[in-house]
């Protein structure tokens, strides 16, 4: 694997794990697309780091079991100004 993909993939999780961010949020703020992001932390890191991959994996995970309360507060704030 290439040098800066293997510093691109460090830098994400880094990311991910210090903001508890959502892969979209990472893609924002790397300026790379959400597929990119969501390939680099589930299949690239764990072949670099495997214990860096479990922390990135627990910030997913709780994301995604929080997901349905976020996009419930997303459409009560859309009709709130209505």
């Amino acid at each position: 694997m290439n040098d800066y993909i293997v510093d691109r993939v460090l830098k994400e999780a880094g990311y991910i794990i210090e903001e508890g961010s959502t892969v979209r949020a990472a893609a924002l703020h790397f300026d790379i697309s959400k597929s990119t992001v969501h390939k680099d932390v589930t299949e690239r890191l764990r072949a670099i780091d495997d214990s860096l991959f479990r922390s990135v994996r627990c910030v997913l995970d709780k994301n995604l079991s929080e997901r349905h309360i976020r996009g419930g507060m997303a459409t009560k704030n859309k009709y709130k100004h209505d």
